[in-house]
């Protein structure tokens, strides 16, 4: 049974960086490809979109973790470089790539050995998380912006080439798969909330697909149509978003300046899905962006009514509307399937939280922890932070 508990954590972090590996490599492998093709063929400002996303993605990536770990205890990574090589290390835009070959590296130290330490455990789910949020930062600020340019493209020339096929494809899985890693990540962070199962998993990777397929195909369609004022459509959505979060109250990063850059991220997802930042209630909220999103999809669906019946290649656009929406509303029936029935809270024994799991959960979680995405899990989930507090145990994460 010790065996069984102590390995099973590492066991996972090592599955989870294999995954992330995966789709992270097959994105940037078909982003590139895609670029070396656009600059063959001669369509240079698709090559120099497709290559500013990559480098503006790259750049927010490396200054949230040079941040991070400016910010994490002193003592906590003995190991690692010197100051001055971390930040060359960052600035030559390897210091994502130095997380995931340390992650990897003390997940595979800590599943080898036949009885790890708590603080071997809890530092390999510490470099795991922290590659999780930023995968999904860099899901946003490049696959899906990418993805978007891409079927914009596809829309406009009607045909799509080999190397368009593989971006779209590993696109849609790879944003699908950082959603459901991140929210996976996140129920890790508090001890009262059950990992997802095999089968809720499924459903949660479908619907956020299906979701949000509808979104990028309403923003490429308007992008086809009207390449000279997505830029515009885009700017003012994102500052009403950005006022939103502003609005929210959120501290996630040690500085101001730093907080700033966090927040216009967020609102960067915003403006493709759900993400939540602040403690509360969260049904309200999302039902509220939910309904946004909606209504901007509408607007922009108007639009091309009212202008074009089929886009510049031919392709008709009911056809593609026809679609999206069956789309949306599969995901939607999906989504209320997953919360009504498949929701590990729904199968969760309330005796259960305040018994022997959450004593062995808090008995591992004691050495270092990773306070941005406990922080996040606690906004998510503001029943974790009720039941904690009316079980009498008082705060349990947050500990160092």
């Amino acid at each position: 049974f010790e065996l069984t508990v102590n390995v099973s954590p590492s066991l996972s972090t090592v599955m989870g960086y294999m995954g992330t590996f995966r789709f992270s490599w097959l994105t940037l492998g078909a982003d590139l490809w895609a670029f070396v093709q656009y600059v063959l063929s001669g369509c240079y400002l698709w090559a120099a979109l497709v290559l500013a996303l990559l480098l503006l993605a790259s750049v927010a990536l490396q200054f949230f973790s040079w941040v991070w770990l400016r910010a994490d205890p002193a003592d906590l990574h003995k190991s690692q470089p010197s100051g001055r090589c971390l930040a060359l290390l960052h600035l030559l835009q390897l210091g994502y790539l130095y997380r995931c070959v340390k992650g990897l590296q003390q997940g595979l130290l800590a599943w080898r050995q036949e009885a790890p330490s708590e603080f071997e455990l809890a530092y390999a789910d510490f470099f795991s998380l922290d590659i999780t949020m930023l995968r999904l930062f860099e899901t946003f600020l490049e696959t899906t912006p990418q993805l978007t340019l891409v079927l914009a493209i596809v829309l406009q020339s009607g045909q799509a080439e080999h190397y368009q096929w593989v971006g779209i494809c590993t696109s849609f899985l790879g944003i699908s798969w950082a959603l459901l890693d991140y929210h996976r990540a996140l129920r890790t962070c508090l001890p009262s909330k059950p990992l997802l199962g095999l089968r809720s998993s499924v459903i949660y990777f479908l619907w956020n697909l299906l979701l949000l397929w509808p979104r990028v195909l309403v923003v490429a369609l308007f992008s086809a149509l009207f390449p000279h004022y997505v830029a515009l459509h885009f700017l003012g959505l994102w500052l009403v978003l950005l006022l939103w979060v502003w609005l929210q109250g959120t501290d996630f990063m040690p500085g101001h300046c730093s907080e700033w850059l966090y927040r216009a991220t967020v609102a960067t997802i915003l403006y493709f899905s759900w993400f939540n930042v602040a403690e509360g209630r969260t049904r309200g909220r999302a039902t509220i962006h939910l309904v946004f999103l909606l209504s901007d999809s509408c607007l922009l669906v108007a639009t091309w009514v009212t202008h074009r019946s089929s886009l510049p290649s031919g392709i008709l656009i009911q056809m593609l509307l026809s679609a999206g929406a069956s789309s949306f509303l599969l995901g939607l029936v999906l989504r209320l399937v997953y919360y009504r029935w498949l929701h590990p809270s729904c199968r969760w024994e309330p005796d259960q939280v305040d018994g022997s799991r959450d004593l062995l959960s808090l008995e591992w979680c004691l050495p270092p922890q990773n306070r941005r995405m406990t922080q996040l899990a606690r906004n998510f989930f503001p029943k974790a932070k009720d039941d904690t507090v009316s079980s009498g145990k008082g705060e349990m994460n947050g500990v160092l």
